[in-house]
């Protein structure tokens, strides 16, 4: 596989936390090209929001040589960084390479003038804040991510996780990528429009909670899984299942069960030699006709032309 540089952009005042989430996706693994370099305005070091220091391996003349830039969030995010780190995001992105925010990173990349006229998301929590400095975009409150194709946005912690993934799916597949949220022990994949978990009260001991029957689901993606069947599992009744589930994923037990098969059908084009119509059946998926038409809606590729471009990095 050809060489993808991955420079992690940490800025002073940067989030441990959202700094950990690229560098533990992209870190050197065996079936993945992935080079991954944290760079800054200073080679020496940065100080993170949390008060330690971070060394640095590169400064910002390594932005011109990447082909993925990671912005992850940083404290003082209502303060634009630096002039030269301005202007090293601008001049990267009007080079056309891949940006992605994470957090309140997306004021950094507003700073140099990257979201202007587009559709973004941050944290529900700064959203206004991004909107009052940076009154050329709009700020989608709901969302995990937003792919703009060579600008991407996303919203707190976990929706850095998902739009991590996202990107290494887009690069080499849902197989790779699976493998690389199963070694990290991340949620299954969650598709950007999923809405950003904005409950603030804390839930109580005894509450309800569905996780257990979606991961039943996901093992049992091939049966009929009606809301009468998953409410069965879950011991609630179907009203009630249908509340908590878009409570705890922001989406409908159908749009959510779509992007689980989508997902598997995916992982069986790449690691199998099994033909559309033997896919529809193992993913719940119906018919090869149907899941032609759904793998094309949610993809934006046939399941022939997925397959050829990525069977060959899963093996």
């Amino acid at each position: 596989m050809n060489k993808h540089r991955v420079m992690v952009l940490a800025v002073d005042g940067v989030l441990p936390m959202d700094l950990g989430i690229p560098t533990q996706i992209f870190n050197a693994r065996p079936n993945t090209p992935y080079e991954l370099t944290v760079c800054g305005d200073t080679e020496a070091a940065v100080t993170t929001s949390a008060g330690f220091t971070l060394g640095l391996t590169a400064g910002l003349e390594a932005l011109a040589e990447a082909d993925t830039i990671i912005v992850p969030g940083f404290e003082d995010f209502r303060r634009p960084p630096h002039p030269r780190v301005r202007t090293a995001l601008k001049l990267a992105g009007r080079a056309g390479i891949r940006i992605a925010s994470i957090c309140t990173g997306a004021f950094a990349v507003a700073s140099a003038g990257l979201l202007d006229g587009r559709t973004v998301t941050t944290h529900w929590a700064k959203a206004d804040d991004l909107e009052e400095l940076y009154p050329r975009l709009r700020v989608d409150r709901n969302v995990l991510y937003i792919d703009n194709d060579t600008i991407l946005t996303s919203a707190g912690f976990t929706a850095g996780i998902d739009l991590c993934l996202h990107l290494v799916r887009k690069d080499l597949g849902a197989a790779v990528a699976n493998d690389i949220a199963r070694d990290i022990v991340a949620a299954p994949h969650r598709d950007g429009g999923q809405a950003q978990y904005i409950n603030r009260s804390l839930p109580t001991p005894q509450a309800t909670t569905l996780a257990d029957t979606r991961e039943w689901a996901l093992l049992h993606l091939e049966e009929d899984l009606t809301i009468p069947h998953l409410a069965d599992h879950a011991g609630v009744s179907p009203r009630t299942l249908t509340r908590l589930w878009r409570q705890e994923t922001g989406v409908s037990p159908h749009q959510w069960l779509l992007t689980a098969r989508i997902n598997r059908a995916r992982e069986l084009l790449e690691t199998t030699d099994l033909q559309v119509e033997q896919i529809a059946i193992r993913c719940g998926l119906g018919s090869g006709a149907n899941m032609r038409a759904r793998f094309r809606d949610t993809v934006g590729n046939t399941p022939t032309a997925y397959r050829r471009t990525f069977q060959h990095q899963a093996a």
